[in-house]
């Protein structure tokens, strides 16, 4: 939450770019879009992770936010870009196999309109609330849930079909818990509002939220992975917590558009590669609550993703989401 809201940053300066085009006499800048605004959990991530990323292209790097329809706009806009490596996106799974089933009109398919260069980081959600909500324990907050009215308690998020709201939607079905669903234009609004007591709960990617936990300001009730993180030790897991098959997780990944040729993606692979498993990176996903990404190669990644989009096109008509 310290990182200044700014529209980019140049990070990194070299002499011999290995994403270069091939028209140039130079290194262009390349351009990573954050599809969100700044100060949220992926825009966190996605700057310690170009400070790092820059250096091994030899390129400068350009941290771009561009946020709109829960990641869909500038996610949309990275796939319809130039292949040729100079604009990538660093994007959270839902961007990719969850909003393009909730979009109306015109269909993208960013399964299959991005190819995947790395998975960047692996995450579970922390499940936050407001220091006067009268529960400590999972088992509490349930319990306060279901004596109060249909709608009367809140879960925010940085908007439908963002990984937060998605997060809310799972827990709401395996605890058969019924909130009202509050938007907002990015997880650091979202957020905040849980801090100044207008929404109940969030349930937050690790990077922005831990600071609010450990300043007081926010309540850690569970986190949604299949064991605890070292970042919040003494928190336990929503199974442990008494919510048995609860696991709830997502992923950052660096993407280029779909007819990014294979050489340079195999260039950008390798200098990703390097950049995610510097000390410096794996320290930073410590400290933000994050893990490192299981090691496979960019094809099975490109399955897996192909996996869970198939999966969260049955999920959304299941669920009956969409867009408001």
């Amino acid at each position: 939450m310290t990182h200044p809201v700014r529209r980019s940053l140049l990070l990194g300066l070299g002499a011999a770019g290995l994403i270069r085009p091939a028209s140039a006499q130079a290194p262009r800048a390349a351009t990573v879009v954050v599809p969100y605004a700044a100060g949220g959990g992926t825009d966190i991530t996605a700057r310690e992770f170009a400070q790092l990323f820059a250096p091994e292209t030899g390129q400068t790097v350009v941290v771009d936010n561009r946020g709109g329809a829960a990641g869909q706009v500038g996610s949309v806009s990275v796939a319809r870009s130039r292949p040729d490596g100079t604009t990538l996106l660093f994007a959270v799974s839902t961007n990719i196999v969850v909003n393009p089933h909730l979009q109306k009109g015109e269909r993208l398919d960013l399964a299959t309109a991005l190819q995947p260069i790395l998975q960047v980081s692996s995450y579970q959600y922390v499940l936050v609330v407001h220091p006067d909500v009268p529960a400590k324990t999972l088992p509490e907050l349930l319990a306060h849930i279901r004596s109060r009215p249909k709608g009367d308690l809140t879960y925010s998020s940085g908007g439908i079909g963002n990984a937060n709201h998605l997060a809310g939607v799972l827990f709401s079905e395996a605890a058969n818990v019924e909130m009202e669903h509050v938007p907002y234009r990015g997880t650091a609004p979202a957020l905040l509002d849980v801090v100044a007591g207008r929404v109940t709960m969030n349930f937050s990617s690790p990077p922005p939220a831990l600071a609010l936990v450990r300043e007081g300001k926010l309540r850690a009730i569970a986190v949604t992975g299949n064991h605890r993180i070292t970042a919040l030790p003494d928190v336990p897991t929503l199974t442990e917590a008494g919510l048995p098959n609860a696991v709830i997780t997502g992923w950052h990944g660096l993407f280029a558009p779909a007819a990014t040729p294979a050489e340079l993606m195999d260039r950008m692979e390798a200098a990703a590669r390097r950049a995610a498993a510097t000390p410096r990176f794996l320290d930073r996903l410590a400290h933000d609550g994050l893990e490192p990404a299981p090691e496979r190669p960019r094809a099975a990644f490109a399955e897996a993703v192909r996996q869970e989009s198939a999966y969260w096109a049955r999920k959304v008509k299941e669920l009956d989401l969409r867009l408001e």
